[in-house]
């Protein structure tokens, strides 16, 4: 009597003779196949990438912030005020710089990255690229109001007012002397100008991941350089190194992202200037004081004006994909925006912002809520 060997069992001969079939198959049957495997196993893959997805987005119901330390407090005050209503959590808000915000914001798209990103100035249209590159292919935008960028020092140091022009010679890299462009030799104030103070040129201010940086060296820096003929007879490209280079030789101090250490480092140091929001200084008012730019001292009526002449907007960006995945975005986006928030007499006025006109406000409000993508 011969056994049967159990289905699925190849021993001996067998195995070899299975073997030499399969080596007999043509090298298109082959290749089929081959085929065939990875379009399964890709499914699969992409299977379960959207269930641990899925069961991540479950895990996170709390929205992430990330973005410029100039809009850092009011999207905090809004962030504590949402928080209280009890139907969601506070949300986290971290301040990294508008530079390293959109950096991760523009990273990608998930749990892992931010919702949503503070940014003392508008996206570039490269940011913008950068985050369809990385999936991040609808945002949108969120204009908060207006700030204004101060030149502030002790309330204790006599107090000095300034031009536009002055402030590029003082933290340029380079600047005209005797009609060469040169390494700065500034060393003083009184160097510039001997009206100006006889001390030491000191300045602390943001790095460049800032967009208060950004701001300052679009509305001081290239405005400044502009006054000297001889840097406008250079080629473009030089120009532009001269215009927006700020000195790195001490006269500019890099203070990092935190605008409140500035303040300190002011209050401590009455012959130093510090180089940050307005709101800032409105909350610091009994320590320090704003000189005076191009004639015009900072306050809410000229920069919402645009008389003070370093005045900008500020923002906020919305990763428009996380909206149905992370829970309370547009509740929170809501409160941002409603009246009582950013409008007028608003409780974000009380700690500086400068609110929008009605009907701006208006706008904003139905293209945040609506998720109207952002366009250059």
């Amino acid at each position: 009597m011969v056994r049967r060997k159990p289905a699925g069992q190849l021993q001996g001969r067998g195995k070899f003779r299975l073997l030499a079939r399969i080596l007999a198959n043509s090298s298109e049957d082959y290749i089929v196949i081959n085929k065939k495997l990875a379009v399964a196993a890709l499914a699969a893959f992409a299977s379960t990438a959207a269930l641990m997805g899925g069961a991540q987005a479950q895990g996170r119901d709390q929205i992430r912030i990330v973005g410029s330390s100039t809009v850092f407090p009011f999207t905090s005050a809004v962030a504590e005020t949402f928080g209280r209503g009890g139907k969601f959590k506070t949300p986290v808000v971290e301040s990294t710089g508008t530079g390293g915000g959109i950096k991760q914001f523009c990273a990608g798209v998930g749990v892992g990255h931010p919702d949503l990103t503070n940014a003392s100035r508008r996206i570039k249209k490269s940011e913008l690229e950068g985050c369809a590159a990385n999936g991040v292919t609808a945002v949108s935008e969120l204009e908060v109001g207006f700030d204004g960028i101060v030149f502030a020092s002790s309330k204790g140091a006599t107090h000095t007012d300034y031009t536009i022009k002055q402030i590029w010679q003082a933290l340029a890299k380079q600047v005209v002397v005797n009609g060469q462009v040169v390494a700065n030799p500034y060393k003083k104030w009184s160097d510039i100008d001997p009206a100006l103070p006889n001390k030491e040129i000191e300045v602390l201010g943001p790095p460049p991941t800032s967009g208060t940086r950004d701001a300052f060296v679009e509305l001081v820096m290239d405005v400044g350089c502009t006054q000297f003929p001889e840097v406008k007879a250079l080629p473009a490209d030089q120009a532009k190194a001269v215009c927006s280079q700020i000195r790195e030789d001490g006269g500019y101090v890099e203070a990092g992202e935190n605008d409140n250490l500035i303040v300190q480092k002011l209050v401590a140091n009455k012959d130093a200037y510090g180089v940050f929001g307005y709101s800032f200084l409105e909350q610091n008012l009994d320590k320090l004081q704003g000189a005076k730019i191009n004639g015009v001292a900072p306050d809410l009526d000229t920069i919402a004006s645009a008389k003070y002449p370093v005045a900008r907007s500020m923002f906020v960006y919305v990763k428009s994909q996380h909206v149905d995945v992370i829970p309370g975005i547009k509740e929170f986006l809501a409160e941002y925006t409603s009246e009582r928030a950013f409008g007028e007499e608003g409780y974000l006025e009380a700690k500086g912002l400068i609110p929008l006109p009605k009907a701006k406000r208006e706008k904003v409000r139905t293209d945040i809520l609506n998720l109207t993508p952002v366009t250059m």
